[in-house]
């Protein structure tokens, strides 16, 4: 089943999301859902809050990016729980995009090394350091989870700039190849 995606202007985009358990209620169903979400929008990952759960769970598959970083041909993988350790390295920059905020892209400053522990759809626990684009859609993903969204990490002039794209979102005057679901005012 695919969640229609839950846009800008949504209060449960800037909740902090919940600890789910290995015991909570069709947890593979809603993995399963989100994996057919994610790829009928084309995106390279999803949180649960986008899929309007404020639940600590994202899903990710970084293959797309196998040209420029080889490891990454068989990158997907389900975070639970997870919990940033550490940011490291360098900062880059890079143009995010987000099936959240449909039609923007900014180019957004991250670290290039991230240390992340979580544990997979089997709840086995993991403690992995990824870099490059893995570790800049796990940033990003994290960051939904936390209730921040991409264009928090932008100048105040350009989230100026982006007030009346933004508006457009919440008031459902975008049109994705995707099914969205417009916040309720």
């Amino acid at each position: 089943m695919k969640y229609p995606i839950t846009v800008y202007g949504d209060p449960v985009l800037r909740k902090r999301a919940e600890k789910i358990t290995p015991e909570s209620e069709g947890l593979q169903e809603i993995i399963e859902n989100m994996w057919e979400t994610m790829y009928y929008a084309d995106g390279v990952g999803l949180a649960a809050p986008q899929a309007g759960m404020s639940i600590r769970m994202f899903v990710i598959d970084a293959s797309s990016g196998a040209d420029d970083e080889p490891e990454l041909k068989d990158f997907k993988k389900v975070f639970i729980n997870p919990e940033i350790i550490e940011l490291s390295g360098e900062e880059w920059i890079f143009n995010e995009g987000c099936l959240s905020l449909p039609e923007i892209r900014e180019d957004v400053t991250r670290p290039d090394v991230v240390r992340i522990k979580y544990f997979d759809e089997n709840f086995v626990e993991h403690n992995e350091v990824y870099k490059g684009f893995a570790g800049r859609v796990i940033q990003h993903e994290y960051d939904h989870l936390e209730g921040i969204l991409f264009t928090d990490h932008l100048s105040a002039l350009r989230k100026r700039l982006l007030k009346s794209k933004l508006n457009d979102i919440a008031h459902g005057k975008v049109q994705p190849h995707y099914k969205i679901k417009i916040p309720v005012k």
